[in-house]
């Protein structure tokens, strides 16, 4: 039965109710935000397409709303082109969140920076040029900006969708960085703290600004988080007891037809079953993602029909070394 599901996979936004959290998922905090009307528009349109041609399997649909239902993170594993960042796009379209707040990780990320970032030495700067000027100079406000988890984390009446993508990229310490956000679902901004005084208005990811009180940031609702792995590395096991983990396996075939499907629609579809087909047998022999795919069908379908073939193996062509 899947009466309780929040998230269905249908890519038809509805309307959802999620019941109370578990005693130790409560956060409370105030004042509580709604998504500003300006940014509830700005949906890029490859992500609202993306979020359309979603097609979750079952044993996936389940574990996105364990993760809503438990309000925890949800570690998604595959290989490359699987859909694993696609997820989070279709759970914000559905479930009407607004743009996913998207932090993309390289080996030199931090918590620091998936928080806020203080731009000091511009602080600074700008203050001996006011002082020298005889002006007031700005306020700390116009210096802070959080990052997309730190956004995330607002008081939101609704959980904002957060990707935290590729996150085998981070530093070694990243994970177990996050480990006390993830459990308190808050963070303090120590040089608000210092400034002490009545709330400092400060910018958001994805524009918009918002009052923060007392230097610190605590969750209402807490963030739909969606961190995404190619499984190049193992988690430490205090990282992986806080996070619903998904495996993703590449689309089997009849899966692999309805994403094409919603891709390009269903004419296209029939008329390339021998590109599907060729991709699925190159797929046996090595790493090919479902982006390939569809960027083989949509060009065999616009160029000549001698050189079907030839495009067709220069497109699918192995992603592993040698390929």
């Amino acid at each position: 039965m899947t009466d309780w599901y929040v998230f269905r996979g249908t890519a038809k936004p509805h309307d959802w109710h999620l019941p109370d959290p578990p005693p130790w998922r409560r956060f409370e905090g105030e004042p509580v935000l709604s998504v500003p009307a300006e940014q509830r528009g700005t949906v890029k349109q490859t992500d609202l397409e993306r979020a359309r041609a979603y097609q979750a399997a079952p044993a996936e649909l389940e574990l996105i709303n364990v993760a809503l239902f438990l309000r925890r993170p949800l570690l998604v594993t595959g290989k490359p082109g699987t859909g694993k960042s696609t997820l989070a796009y279709a759970v914000a379209h559905e479930l009407g969140l607004g743009p996913v707040l998207r932090w993309p990780i390289t080996s030199r990320s931090s918590i620091q920076e998936g928080l806020y970032r203080y731009d000091a030495i511009g602080r600074l700067q700008d203050a001996n040029l006011a002082h020298q000027r005889s002006r007031e100079p700005a306020g700390i406000g116009d210096y802070l900006e959080l990052g997309p988890l730190g956004t995330s984390l607002l008081p939101y009446d609704r959980p904002r969708v957060l990707l935290i993508d590729e996150i085998d990229k981070s530093d070694i310490d990243l994970p177990n960085d996050l480990l006390n956000v993830f459990e308190e679902g808050e963070f303090t901004i120590p040089e608000l703290v210092r400034q002490g005084g009545d709330g400092v208005q400060v910018r958001a990811s994805g524009g918009g600004t918002v009052t923060i009180a007392g230097g610190t940031v605590r969750a209402r609702a807490f963030p739909m988080i969606v961190m995404t792995s190619n499984g190049e590395r193992d988690f430490p096991p205090a990282f992986l007891r806080r996070c619903i983990r998904l495996e993703l396996e590449p689309p089997a075939p009849d899966r692999l037809a309805r994403i094409v499907e919603a891709h390009l629609g269903a004419d296209l579809t029939r008329e390339s079953e021998d590109v599907v087909n060729r991709f699925l047998s190159q797929r046996d022999r090595g790493d090919l993602a479902t982006d390939q795919l569809l960027n083989a069908v949509f060009l065999t379908s616009r160029t000549p029909a001698d050189q079907r073939d030839r495009l067709t193996d220069a497109l699918l062509r192995h992603l592993s070394a040698g390929g």
